[in-house]
């Protein structure tokens, strides 16, 4: 039988098995060299691992009696296009109401739906993968600034360094991940200790 909540090794398995972690030589659009990244969509191509990994985050949320008393008229919002599919699933999951994600649009993150105060049931703002932060923070501020609630945030995976809550409210997470980033090729490859050819990646 499958934990509601996933281990964060069983996480880490399903992400390899499907590619949606690799390790090598990646250079991110930032210009910073690393041994690893992600692309969590290939692992959501699959239904089955859609439904552990959704569950899991979502049984996360539930524990929360803020979010569970007020099911299902909640918002589930992605801060972006890569995280429609997580944020999809956990609304599924959550029978939650609401669903809608922010894209850059003229270099400022907004929603593309029209939106206007008072629309947005309380939230929660869920990702594929939370790196630096960013992109959710700019969400929830854009959220507020709606005059939307925050209830919860959250990610399949957070990098170890990333915020661990965002307008505070804790970041919910299936596994933790830690990952060194270098400025140039020779510092990583000092540090790695191999002369892998760089590939190079962008999110």
């Amino acid at each position: 039988m499958i934990d509601l909540v996933p281990s964060s090794e069983s996480v880490m398995q399903i992400l390899e098995s499907t590619g949606a972690f690799r390790q090598g030589h990646f250079v991110y659009p930032n210009g910073k060299h690393a041994s690893c990244y992600f692309q969590m969509p290939l692992a959501f191509r699959f239904y089955d691992n859609s439904r552990v990994l959704s569950v899991g985050l979502s049984r996360l949320f539930r524990m929360e009696k803020a979010i569970s008393s007020r099911l299902p008229k909640i918002s589930i919002i992605s801060p972006s296009p890569g995280g429609i599919p997580v944020a999809f699933a956990v609304r599924e999951a959550l029978g939650a109401e609401q669903i809608y994600w922010a894209e850059i649009e003229d270099s400022k993150r907004q929603f593309r739906q029209y939106l206007k105060e008072g629309d947005i049931h309380p939230c929660i703002i869920v990702d594929d993968l939370i790196r630096t932060g960013k992109a959710i923070q700019e969400t929830a501020d854009l959220v507020q600034e709606l005059g939307g609630e925050i209830i919860g945030c959250g990610a399949i995976v957070r990098f170890e360094d990333a915020p661990a809550e965002v307008n505070g409210i804790k970041i919910q997470s299936l596994a933790q991940f830690d990952c060194n980033f270098y400025e140039t090729e020779e510092e990583w490859k000092t540090a790695e200790g191999t002369d892998a050819q760089a590939e190079t990646v962008r999110f």
